[in-house]
C-alpha cells in the first residue's frame, strides 16, 4: 500500500489532510486498493524480456488510479465519472463517484491503456528519444548542441508540481520496481519526487535556508533559461510554453528570459487547453497556451534608446491585435499573445536607457506595454476618435469586458470535444451573468491602472471585490441606485405624469454629490427643495443601465423618452450601447435587454 506521507496540511493545491487523509493510500477506498494492487501485480508479474511494454501498461495504470480513488466526481451532464484531476489540486469530495476497472465505461483498464496506445500510434514516425531526469539550471547537454529548446516551465505560484505528481509515483514505484526513472536523482534517501530544487514560488519550502520567494523564483528561471541560451545553437530557435492568468506571473517568467540572454521575438496562443476542465470554469484561465518564439541575444547587442522604444510600441502591439483579431482571437488570449511583439522591441537590447542614462527596468517597460494594450483595445470596441470622451465607468467595464472574452475556436473547440463542456451554452452564461462576470484583481488593476482609472472609485458603484477577485455588478443589482428605493416603475410614472420632470433627477437620486476621484460606497446625493439635482451628472454608463432596466421593466413610454434624451445629447450613448452588446456573451442576460433596447431607438 503507499504509505509515504502526503505533504504538509496548508500545502499549496491540497485540502485532504485535515480530514484524515495523512499517507497517499488513504485517498483510496479499501476496494479500490484492492482493484489498483491486482492490476499492478499483472504489470509488475510481465514477461522480463517484455520490459518496454510493462512501462507502457504502467502508464495505462497510472490513468486508471485517478479515476478509482475517492476524489472524483459524477458528471451528471454526460453522466459518468469524472477523474480527480479535472484542475491540478486534492480537494476533498464528499460524494465521489467509483469506477469497476473491468466494466465498459470511463475510467476503465481499457481507457487508460487506449489513450497510451493512440498516443504510440500516432509518434510512430517521431523516431527514438532520449529521457533524462535533470536540474534545469545544472544541463547535461554540451554548448551549442541543440537546435531547439522547448519548455513549458512551472507557472509562478501557481501549481504544485512535484506534490501532485507524487500521487503517480507511490504507485508506479511498487508497479515498476527499480525503474532508473521513478527515483529522486539528487537524494537517495527521499522517497518522493525532487523537491529542494523545484523551480516554483511557494514561501512555505526553503532552498538551503532560503525561502522560495518571488526573488527566488526570477532568479532561478533566468538560471535555467541562461541554461537553455547555453546549450542552444547560435541559429537555433527557443519556445516557452505559458498559460498563466496572471500578470505577476507573466512578468516573472518574462523576466528570467531577458535576464537569461534571450530575444522574445513572437508570441502565438495555441488552443492547448480543455474549455471544458475545472480550471477554465468560472474563472480567466485562459482558453489557450501563448507560446513565446525566442532567439539568442547575441553577446554584443547594442543599449537601447528609451524614446526610441516608446515611438516603436505603439504601432507594433496595434497591427498584431489586427491580425489576432483577424484569426479569433479574443481577450486574455490576445492580452498576453501581444506580448513577444512587445517585448521584442524591448529584449533585443541589452539594456535600454533614458537620455539622462538611467537604466529602464522590465516593469516599468511592462506598464507602457499594458497601457499601449489597453488603449488599442479601446480603439477597437470604443473607436478610435471618442474613446476618450467616455467616463472612466464605461472605460472600465469595456476593457473588462474584452479581456473577459475567450478564442471562440478554442471554445468551440471544447465543445465538440467533451461532453462536459455544456456549461459553456447559453444558460450557463446567463448564469454566470447573474451572478457578475469576475476577472483576477491583477489582471483588472493591469490594464485600470495605466489608464488611470481607480479601481476603489467605482467599487460598489459597477464592480465588487472580494479576495483578490473583481466582479462585475450585473445590471439587476444597480436598480436601486439608479432608480431609488421605489424603482424604475415609480420613475415611469413619475415621468409619465409629468412631462417636464427632470430626467436626471428622477433616474439618478442616489449619485454621490463628492467629486467623481471621491466618492465611496454607501453615500447618498442631496436634493435641493427646487427637485433639482445637486449630484454632478450621471456618467454615460449610468444611463445605459438605466435604459437596460427601464427595457427590463417593460416601461416603454419611460425609454423612449430616456432614449430621444440621449439622441439629443449626443453619440456617447449610442456607440457605449452599441459596444457593450457587442462585447457581453451571447446568452448573458445584459446582452439580451441591450439588443431590445437598441431597437427601441427612434430612427
Amino acid at each position: 500500500m503507499p504509505d509515504e506521507a502526503l505533504p504538509p496540511i496548508g500545502t499549496l493545491g491540497f485540502r485532504v489532510q485535515r480530514y484524515g487523509m495523512l499517507e497517499w493510500g488513504d485517498l483510496f477506498t479499501a476496494r479500490q486498493k484492492a482493484a489498483l494492487v491486482g492490476l499492478g501485480r499483472i504489470i509488475r508479474e510481465w514477461p522480463s524480456d517484455d520490459y518496454d511494454t510493462s512501462a507502457l501498461l504502467a502508464c495505462g495504470f497510472s490513468r486508471v488510479s485517478m479515476s478509482d480513488m475517492s476524489c472524483t466526481r459524477w458528471n451528471a451532464v454526460a453522466e459518468k465519472m469524472q477523474h480527480t484531476f479535472g484542475r491540478q489540486a486534492l480537494p476533498i469530495v464528499w460524494d465521489f463517484a467509483e469506477v469497476v476497472v473491468t466494466a465498459d465505461g470511463p475510467g476503465n483498464w481499457k481507457s487508460g491503456y487506449k489513450l497510451v496506445a493512440d498516443v504510440i500510434e500516432s509518434s510512430r514516425q517521431a523516431g527514438s528519444a532520449q529521457v533524462q531526469s535533470a536540474d534545469a539550471t545544472d544541463h547535461p547537454l554540451p554548448d551549442q548542441a541543440a537546435s531547439v529548446w522547448f519548455t513549458d516551465p512551472p507557472y509562478y505560484d501557481a501549481i504544485p508540481y512535484a506534490d501532485l505528481s507524487d500521487f503517480f509515483l507511490v504507485w508506479l514505484k511498487r508497479t515498476l520496481p527499480g525503474h532508473p526513472l521513478l527515483r529522486d536523482p539528487f537524494d537517495p534517501d527521499n522517497p518522493l519526487s525532487p523537491k529542494k530544487r523545484e523551480a516554483v514560488q511557494d514561501e512555505t519550502k526553503r532552498d538551503n535556508g532560503r525561502a522560495k520567494d518571488r526573488q527566488w523564483f526570477e532568479e532561478t528561471m533566468a538560471r535555467a533559461f541562461a541554461e537553455g541560451r547555453r546549450v542552444l545553437k547560435e541559429d537555433g530557435i527557443g519556445s516557452v510554453v505559458f498559460a498563466h492568468k496572471t500578470t505577476e506571473g507573466w512578468e516573472a517568467l518574462l523576466y528570467g528570459l531577458i535576464r537569461g540572454g534571450w530575444t522574445i521575438t513572437g508570441s502565438w496562443p495555441i488552443a492547448t487547453e480543455m474549455a471544458s476542465r475545472l480550471r477554465a470554469r468560472d474563472s480567466a484561465a485562459l482558453a489557450t497556451s501563448v507560446h513565446l518564439i525566442c532567439r539568442p541575444r547575441p553577446e554584443d547587442a547594442p543599449v537601447g534608446d528609451w524614446a526610441d522604444v516608446l515611438r516603436e510600441l505603439p504601432p507594433r502591439v496595434a497591427a498584431w491585435i489586427e491580425r489576432l483579431q483577424g484569426e479569433g482571437i479574443r481577450g486574455a488570449d490576445l492580452v498576453f499573445a501581444c506580448i513577444g511583439p512587445a517585448l521584442e522591441v524591448f529584449s533585443r537590447y541589452r539594456a535600454v536607457e533614458t537620455a539622462e542614462g538611467r537604466e529602464v527596468g522590465l516593469p516599468e517597460y511592462l506598464e507602457k506595454v499594458w497601457e499601449v494594450v489597453g488603449r488599442a483595445a479601446l480603439e477597437q470596441v470604443l473607436g478610435s476618435a471618442e474613446s476618450g470622451s467616455l467616463e472612466e465607468d464605461a472605460r472600465l467595464v469595456a476593457l473588462f469586458l474584452w479581456t473577459l472574452q475567450s478564442t471562440e475556436a478554442a471554445k468551440e473547440n471544447g465543445k465538440n470535444g467533451a461532453a462536459d463542456a455544456a456549461d459553456d451554452d447559453d444558460d450557463a452564461i446567463a448564469k454566470k451573468a447573474a451572478k457578475g462576470f469576475s476577472l483576477p484583481f491583477d489582471v483588472v488593476r493591469r490594464f485600470a491602472q495605466p489608464m488611470g482609472i481607480d479601481l476603489e472609485v467605482w467599487t460598489g458603484r459597477v464592480i465588487g471585490q472580494d479576495k483578490g477577485i473583481v466582479r462585475l455588478l450585473p445590471v439587476a443589482e444597480r436598480a436601486k441606485a439608479l432608480f431609488g428605493e421605489d424603482g424604475a416603475g415609480a420613475a415611469a410614472d413619475w415621468i409619465e405624469s409629468d412631462p417636464s420632470a427632470n430626467l436626471q433627477m428622477v433616474l439618478f437620486p442616489e449619485m454621490d454629490v463628492a467629486p467623481r476621484k471621491k466618492r465611496r460606497r454607501g453615500r447618498k446625493a442631496l436634493i435641493s427643495d427646487d427637485a433639482e439635482p445637486q449630484s454632478p451628472d450621471a456618467t454615460t454608463l449610468d444611463r445605459v443601465h438605466a435604459a437596460m432596466l427601464l427595457q427590463a421593466g417593460g416601461q416603454a413610454n419611460t425609454l423612449r423618452k430616456l432614449l430621444v434624451a440621449e439622441q439629443d445629447r449626443g453619440p456617447d450613448f449610442l456607440r457605449l450601447a452599441n459596444a457593450l452588446s457587442a462585447l457581453y456573451p451571447k446568452g448573458a442576460e445584459e446582452k439580451r435587454l441591450l439588443d431590445a433596447m437598441l431597437l427601441a431607438v427612434p430612427r
